[in-house]
């Protein structure tokens, strides 16, 4: 993912941010914890290639954000 200086916006989450996430997450916020774009994350969740799990809920897509941490190697 490219951070945007003028915008403020930073490249990936910190340890705290990641294991002080809720159960589930927003694909956006997954993304960002991936250092996946948005397109890149939403492509990848619509062909079932996401590298985690990823729960379709209506026009919604939710993270489950234990398998995300195991994925990054912070799994309890």
């Amino acid at each position: 993912m490219r951070g945007d200086v003028t915008s403020g916006q930073s490249k990936g989450m910190s340890r705290e941010e990641l294991l002080a996430l809720p159960v589930a997450v927003d694909l956006d916020t997954s993304n960002r914890a991936l250092g996946l774009g948005r397109s890149k994350g939403y492509e990848l969740a619509k062909r079932g290639a996401y590298p985690c799990k990823v729960l379709r809920l209506g026009n919604a897509y939710r993270v489950v954000t234990a398998d995300l941490l195991n994925l990054l190697g912070l799994a309890a």
